[in-house]
């Protein structure tokens, strides 16, 4: 079965999609695996440096990402430019910020030595709204903002 993206102001068919078949699914959940091992030993220096290159991209795609989801959702080129905007914005945070925001918490108990530790745990895949496609993925919540 064929995925559409169609345009809501003309009901364009802008492109076909073909459905993945179970091999190809359980490829690429295998080669995000691959990947993520490799990540997870990663320093924060150079995952700081990718998001860097990430809000690089993000700014100098932003007319052609923005535009693209006007296409395929309507949203308002103002918006969609804000979003990509706010987008490396939220890449930019996290460089700056993750490694405080991930390292071991020392924490007051009656044991000798407590602490809450942030370890990678593998790939997590997730079904997302449409609306905000570019932000889903980089915006900080609310907690990270502390």
């Amino acid at each position: 079965m064929a995925i559409l993206s169609i345009n809501p102001a003309t009901e364009e068919v802008m492109r076909r999609f073909d459905e993945m078949s179970d091999d190809e699914v359980d490829k690429a959940l295998g080669e995000a695996q691959a990947a993520f091992e490799t990540w997870r030993t990663t320093t924060f220096a150079e995952r700081s440096a990718t998001l860097r290159k990430a809000a690089a991209y993000l700014r100098s795609h932003r007319d052609e990402l923005a535009r693209l989801a006007t296409l395929e959702m309507g949203k308002p080129i103002v918006q969609a430019e804000a979003e990509v905007e706010k987008s490396a914005w939220g890449c930019e945070f996290y460089a700056d910020n993750a490694e405080r925001m991930l390292s071991d918490e020392h924490i007051a108990t009656n044991a000798k030595d407590s602490y809450v530790a942030y370890t990678p745990i593998g790939v997590i895949l997730a079904v997302m709204p449409w609306n905000f496609p570019c932000l889903l993925y980089t915006s900080p919540s609310p907690r990270d903002r502390q």
